[in-house]
């Protein structure tokens, strides 16, 4: 039989997907109904809720049913309806990049602050969805932003959001295939910022379910007991910042002073700051080039 994929009374819609989700144990399965349409319809939180007489063309109604039944499978909310927020963005998200966290937004506000809305070039290393990288295109005053990735999933996504705020981009962006700084030989830049995978191996079984089993362990996961690729950005960052350019880093809370302590060792920083996040815990961390 073919499934019924056919324009829905908006009421109607609801009710089906809040049965759904119901059965599948969904806690606050009405909210859900009702986020999962506003996110599909791209219309305000509550508007589904007031509007419930308004008809959901079939194409609305089938990609809501799929986004529920993602739902009823686990799904984080983002992945099963594809898009996330980050600041003035709506960036879309599969389980090929990390979900853009809120506290990640503060690391914006960090570097437009640093360096006066932004100059010259600033590289974001492990850009996943390119969160980072659109937002300061978007919002800052830079030249140039290039963007690098190891996985070329990760990038196809980061490139596919690009061209959705193509129109509201300040700066052009760059996007570049490589591990960390690997791609960016010959370059001279003002920032370098980075949200690198920060989790230890180890402590895989400590996080979320909706983390572990769905996020991309490449983008979460790294070695020496978390540190290693924060560690060799702070070692091969100063080959590509010119002298005064500032290093912005999201790190773990539980290794911020680690980390600050090898950019202080290390004789190519100077003004070493670590900064609290928005629930008030040491989240990054900041270093000028000398």
């Amino acid at each position: 039989m073919t499934p019924d994929v056919g324009p829905r009374p908006l009421g109607t819609l609801l009710s089906e997907l809040t049965a759904g989700l119901e059965g599948a144990g969904v806690v606050l399965a009405r909210d859900e109904a009702r986020d999962i349409v506003a996110a599909v319809l791209d219309v305000p939180r509550f508007w589904p809720s007031t509007n419930k007489a308004a008809l959901v063309d079939a194409t609305a109604v089938e990609e809501a049913r799929n986004a529920a039944a993602a739902r009823a499978r686990g799904a984080p909310f983002a992945y099963a309806v594809g898009r996330a927020a980050f600041r003035y963005l709506t960036l879309a998200v599969d389980e090929r990049v990390l979900i853009p966290r809120q506290e990640t937004e503060v690391l914006i506000d960090l570097v437009l602050q640093a360096e006066g809305g932004g100059r010259g070039t600033v590289i974001d290393v492990g850009t996943g969805s390119g969160a980072i990288a659109l937002a300061l295109a978007t919002e800052g005053n830079f030249e140039r932003v290039v963007a690098t990735d190891v996985s070329r999933g990760a990038l196809e996504v980061a490139e596919r959001n690009a061209a959705f705020v193509r129109d509201d981009l300040r700066a052009p962006v760059e996007f570049v295939n490589g591990s960390l700084l690997a791609p960016l030989a010959g370059l001279c830049v003002r920032v370098l910022v980075s949200n690198p995978p920060y989790i230890a191996f180890g402590e895989v079984d400590e996080l979320p379910a909706s983390v572990r089993d769905w996020e991309p362990p490449l983008a979460l996961l790294s070695g020496d007991e978390g540190l290693a690729a924060t560690r060799a950005i702070v070692r091969e960052a100063p080959r590509v910042l010119e002298n005064g350019g500032l290093l912005a880093l999201e790190v773990d809370t539980r290794r911020a002073s680690l980390v600050a302590e090898a950019l202080a060792s290390n004789e190519s920083y100077r003004d070493v700051a670590v900064h609290l996040d928005l629930t008030g815990r040491e989240r990054f961390v900041l270093a000028r080039r000398r």
